[in-house]
């Protein structure tokens, strides 16, 4: 016969109160039955895709528009339309403020954006886009691109493009060359290469780079479009943000719409 001391039954004691313990502990509501394993959790919708990742359904790349010269400076004086084209760079909550303005007066835009830019600020590729603006090439590092050997000009080029390609899905529509009106015979040579067929040039400069105020802008703007007018704009200044507005009511009164040079050219 064993015999029962009062240790033995204290450590008896406190075992069946671990055993109910444990039990507990595994169900999480305290009843101290076995625990059951959990069920299956039921499917839920996949994570949206970070704004890094390009969507299934590329965007429109670059095409060539019969009947118009390499580097195209404005489109068909015929048609009341313009374009408003920005060189994509800057602080990006001013950005996103000339791309609501636009949007709020029915217009759209088309943005050169440097490639260094989108490497900061990868979500605007994407925002830029979805708004129905068209997103263009502007170089990677914003340098002066028509002084640059060859091979270095190249790289300017095709890393935006590449850029633009991880982001979207595409190179963009456009090129334009950085710190200069126009491309050289090489640039222009070497865009082509790269899938642009055409330069995208401008026949109207803002001047909003020298910040010259949101009334100076919106004079120099105003006073030189016309129909089928591209026109030079630039992200980053606050008297570009404070000018559009005035250009966009002015150029609905003169019978003129603000779209892409996609469609002015088309």
């Amino acid at each position: 016969m064993v015999r029962v001391t009062s240790t033995n039954r204290r450590e008896a004691l406190r075992a069946g109160a671990g055993l109910v313990a444990g039990g507990a502990l595994a169900t999480g509501c305290g009843t101290g039955h076995a625990a059951r394993p959990p069920s299956p959790a039921a499917p839920t919708a996949p994570p949206a895709a970070p704004a890094e990742e390009p969507p299934a359904t590329p965007p429109a790349g670059p095409r060539a528009y019969p009947g118009h010269p390499a580097q195209i400076t404005h489109g068909p004086r015929t048609r009341p339309q313009v374009a408003l084209t920005f060189h994509g760079q800057g602080d990006p909550a001013l950005a996103r403020a000339l791309l609501g303005t636009a949007e709020r007066h029915g217009a759209r835009l088309t943005v050169l954006a440097v490639g260094s830019w989108l490497d900061e600020h990868p979500g605007l590729a994407r925002r830029i886009l979805d708004g129905g603006h068209d997103l263009g090439n502007h170089t990677q590092r914003h340098i002066g691109i028509n002084s640059l050997a060859e091979a270095e000009a190249r790289r300017e080029i095709t890393d935006c493009a590449e850029r633009l390609r991880r982001l979207t899905g595409s190179i963009g529509t456009w090129f334009r060359p950085s710190r200069a009106p126009a491309a050289s015979p090489l640039v222009t040579r070497l865009a082509r290469a790269a899938g642009y067929p055409h330069v995208l040039s401008y026949d109207v400069d803002s001047l909003d780079h020298t910040r010259p105020g949101a009334a100076a802008v919106t004079r120099e703007v105003l006073a030189g479009v016309r129909g089928g007018s591209v026109v030079s704009l630039h992200f980053g200044y606050p008297d570009t943000v404070a000018a559009l507005p005035d250009v966009l009511t002015e150029l609905g009164r003169r019978g003129l719409r603000a779209v892409t040079t996609t469609e002015l050219l088309s």
